[in-house]
């Protein structure tokens, strides 16, 4: 990529200390480093742009900053991710010159480089407000599971849907493939800036799914498809994977 590309970009990774199923998570210890520094070190694989790690506690803030990772402060009471990410955007890159927002959640400590530099892949149409990722569900279980979030789109290519619905139904009915949607996004600053203004949407509270929110106020979100899904750390049983994953077991 470009270093004017490089410039344009700010990989926002948010990190929330209050984990009711794992208390403590962005410090949690996996192969000998915090879990948001294996994270922002996947991110700073990628190489795709300026990377910011926005934080609610001082001792994850010292943690990183001791790291050598930009790190910014943002209030413990934000209801969503996206609001603490427009918050540590507006804190990082006050003047604007970050033209594009990647949200990488703290919590993806084994997400692959390849799949963050893919969320950009979208906002290569300017028509794209905001890109983000999906994977082929290959397990029937998780066809039906409401824990897996299906992306549901009109094929674009083999690897791109035009994003339709987010539901934690199966869909679409009948014969094709599934896609488990991964919630890491690639925002165009301008529609990240929209996003926050707009209240929570009728269907996003429905589906407890926020990126609704963006397609009922006539967004237009592409989905990349990649190969796998990473593994999202919500309790200490998905810990052991990732320590069995980053460890090479």
């Amino acid at each position: 990529m470009p270093q004017t590309e490089l410039a344009d970009t700010l990989v926002l990774i948010p990190a929330r200390m209050a984990s009711t199923r794992l208390p403590g998570k962005p410090l949690a210890d996996i192969c000998g480093l915090p879990m948001i520094l294996q994270v922002a070190k996947r991110a700073q694989e990628a190489e795709v742009g300026r990377i910011i790690v926005a934080v609610d506690d001082q001792q994850v803030f010292d943690v990183v900053q001791n790291a050598g990772f930009e790190v910014v402060m943002t209030r413990v009471d934000h209801q969503s991710g996206s609001d603490r990410i427009y918050e540590a955007m507006m804190k990082a890159d006050p003047d604007g010159k970050a033209r594009v927002i990647i949200n990488v959640q703290g919590d993806l400590p084994t997400i692959d480089p390849d799949s963050i530099r893919a969320a950009l892949r979208p906002l290569e149409d300017p028509a794209v407000d905001i890109a983000t990722l999906a994977a082929e569900i290959t397990h029937d279980d998780e066809k039906t599971s409401p824990n897996v979030v299906k992306a549901v789109g009109s094929p674009l290519s083999d690897s791109r849907l035009r994003a339709l619905y987010f539901t934690r139904a199966t869909a679409p009915y009948g014969a094709g493939p599934l896609y488990h949607h991964i919630g890491l996004y690639a925002y165009r600053r301008s529609a990240l800036e929209q996003f926050v203004k707009l209240a929570p949407s009728t269907l996003e509270k429905r589906e407890s799914l926020e990126q609704l929110r963006a397609l009922e106020a006539g967004m237009r979100i592409d989905v990349e498809i990649v190969r796998t899904v990473p593994l999202g750390v919500d309790t200490a049983a998905d810990l052991d994977k990732a320590r069995a994953i980053l460890s090479g077991q």
